[in-house]
């Protein structure tokens, strides 16, 4: 996206976030943005084709981005995998100035029309952790560990919604908790890997991750493009 466009539509998205935490992620978010940015109402359309449920995206789009920022700048450095995961969701949920902006958002999401945007920007997130934190599995592994993040983060996102304890530190408990659950699960499944008995157990998930997409068709991923089978 060329920088003049990029730049109109950040200026949209903060227009709008003086907003959607009286209105949502709606259209009269989207109408008001586009008065106060002072942008062509061509301009934004072409932008945001599908207005509020767009900048919702590029809303958590942008979250995503400052999360790599910091992670990048070493903010993971030292830490062992499980620590560097809790981390980065972490990171990332403070990266939020609002919370009724994303409130809005879960709320956005979950309705049917647009419930596979909202999986696909919350894979999206996940697989930004896993890489950021150096992953590199392209078999079963790649899917499994994304979709028990993917849940963690949901999760968490729900609790965090909802917590009033002092710099929310009920939700990173939680947090903690469910990242254990995480990495038992990867405990386990390296166990069953090493055991000639149970090992064809995984032999049919496997299998069925190759037919879905080949591990090395990284541009196929929630977070860039929809899965093609």
């Amino acid at each position: 996206m060329p920088a003049e466009t990029e730049t109109a539509r950040d200026r949209l998205l903060d227009a709008a976030l003086v907003h959607v935490p009286f209105d949502g992620w709606t259209q009269a978010s989207f109408d008001a943005a586009v008065a106060d940015a002072g942008i062509d109402p061509a301009l934004a359309r072409a932008l945001c084709p599908r207005g509020g449920v767009d900048l919702a995206l590029a809303f958590h789009a942008r979250g995503d981005a400052l999360m790599r920022e910091q992670i990048a700048a070493g903010a993971l450095d030292g830490m062992r995998i499980r620590d560097k995961i809790t981390a980065a969701v972490r990171i990332r949920l403070e990266a939020v100035e609002d919370r009724e902006v994303v409130r809005r958002g879960t709320t956005l999401f979950a309705l049917p029309q647009y419930t596979a945007d909202g999986a696909k920007a919350i894979w999206g997130t996940c697989d930004a952790i896993w890489q950021a934190i150096g992953d590199t599995s392209e078999d079963v592994n790649w899917y499994t560990k994304r979709a028990s993040l993917a849940a963690v983060y949901s999760a968490t996102v729900l609790y965090w919604l909802g917590d009033d304890s002092p710099d929310h530190n009920a939700t990173w408990e939680f947090l903690d908790r469910r990242i254990d659950n995480v990495m038992q699960f990867e405990s386990f499944k390296a166990q069953v890997r090493k055991n000639p008995l149970l090992k064809p157990l995984l032999a049919g998930p496997e299998w069925l991750a190759g037919r879905i997409r080949p591990p090395s068709r990284r541009d196929d991923l929630p977070g860039s493009t929809v899965p093609r089978n």
